[in-house]
């Protein structure tokens, strides 16, 4: 009898305990540290995105002012330089207008050699030596304004941003060097206003012994 109330005890007590079916088991297997980091990162990467998007308008904002300090910069080395080839080539129109009458004034005075002006009137040689002092201060005043002649000399370098070869002959100059002059030339600040006509040396004629080959004289 007391071994079939025992039994009746433990059925009572079994079907009054409350069951929950959709209760999990529970799990108290620990996560790995890895994991709990990882979960949280989302949330540390929100709260920065604020710092982050600062930084980057900061990073262009900067490389903005950069290119605008570089422009500005360029534009004022421009405009220098353009005040500058103003102020040195303003005159060069009227520069090259003048180079005929300063040529006139030189052919003028070389048509007369030393013979020739022994036979002529004192009022002729007074004329002559006016031309030539007209020439030599029309030379002077260009110089003045940046404006120089180049007048190259028998055995000079040939030059082809100064000089132009209109023939090349035999002399005895060496090979490659100026042989004649035919009309100066003049140039303004750095850049030639007109390249002086010249005869390139071929070296000695045909047949001498010094004869060398020809030479390019090409500007």
């Amino acid at each position: 009898m007391a071994r079939d109330r025992e039994s009746e005890d433990k059925m009572s007590d079994t079907e009054n305990k409350p069951h929950n079916e959709n209760e999990a088991p529970q799990d108290d297997t620990v996560q790995p540290e890895g994991e709990a980091q990882s979960e949280a990162t989302p949330e540390a990467e929100t709260e920065l995105d604020p710092v982050l998007k600062l930084t980057a308008e900061l990073d262009s904002m900067r490389d903005k002012l950069l290119r605008a300090l570089a422009e500005a910069e360029n534009t004022r080395r421009r405009a220098e330089r353009d005040v500058a080839d103003a102020r040195s080539y303003a005159v060069s129109s009227f520069a090259k207008d003048m180079l005929d009458v300063s040529d006139n004034l030189s052919r003028a005075v070389g048509s007369f050699d030393e013979a020739a002006l022994a036979d002529v009137t004192e009022g002729v040689k007074n004329l002559i030596d006016g031309v030539a002092m007209t020439e030599k201060a029309m030379v002077s005043k260009m110089e003045r304004h940046g404006v120089r002649k180049v007048d190259p000399q028998p055995g000079d370098t040939f030059d082809p941003h100064k000089h132009q070869a209109v023939a090349q002959i035999p002399s005895d100059q060496a090979a490659g060097k100026i042989a004649a002059v035919m009309q100066t030339g003049f140039v303004i600040a750095d850049r030639t206003l007109r390249a002086a006509m010249v005869a390139v040396s071929s070296g000695p004629a045909a047949g001498s012994a010094d004869s060398g080959g020809s030479v390019d004289v090409k500007a």
